[in-house]
Formats: structure tokens, C-alpha cells, sequence
């Protein structure tokens, strides 16, 4: 399974539901919306920022994509970012190999 970050905003739908129940648990949600697709949340987390939340989640980005058609389909979220965690000196490492070879337009 990949590791993934879904940040998030709520939408005015959502800090209206907030105003009427302060002491909602919205990770106890979030991890609900993970496991109905097979998913596993990691952590929920709210954030001062341009994002409200973000979510670390393993799974398959099918299932990435699911949750965030359905959170945002909702009406109570929206711009929800999925990134997944990048082996970087893997990728450096390939890189390397590539660019031995690669020869740019006009050289």
C-alpha cells in the first residue's frame, strides 16, 4: 500500500454542521470513509493554513480518488489535493541513468 496526504478545506456546509455540533470527530469520519474502500488511516490532523485538514492514508490512489469524489461530492469539502509519498533517491537514482544518455534538441 501507498502512502498518502489529502488536504482539504471545508465548505460553508461544513462550518455550519461545526456551529451546531462543536464536538464533532471528523477523524472518526475520515477513517470510516478509508475502510469502506479498503483503505487505512494513519492520521487526521486540522491545520492553520490554506488547507483546514490534512489526512495520511495508505491505500491504492483508486481509493484516493474515491473518497475525495465522494467528501467533495458531499457539498462539506472541497479542493482536496491527494499526494503520495515519493521515494526521492529512487527516482534520483534512475534519473542518473537517464540523463548519462539524453541528449537535448540541437546537441
Amino acid at each position: 500500500m501507498a502512502k498518502f496526504f489529502l488536504m482539504g478545506n471545508f465548505t460553508e456546509k461544513a462550518f455550519a454542521g461545526f456551529l451546531k455540533d462543536p464536538g464533532s470527530d471528523r477523524s472518526e469520519v475520515a477513517r470510516k470513509c478509508s475502510e469502506s474502500v479498503g483503505a487505512e488511516m494513519k492520521s487526521y490532523t486540522y491545520l492553520r493554513g490554506p488547507y483546514d485538514f490534512i489526512v495520511e492514508t495508505h491505500g491504492t490512489f483508486e481509493q484516493m480518488a474515491a473518497i475525495k469524489m465522494a467528501t467533495e461530492g458531499s457539498g462539506a469539502l472541497k479542493n482536496i489535493a491527494i499526494c503520495e509519498e515519493t521515494p526521492m533517491n529512487e527516482i534520483a537514482n534512475h534519473a542518473t541513468k537517464v540523463s548519462s544518455g539524453y541528449k537535448a534538441p540541437g546537441q
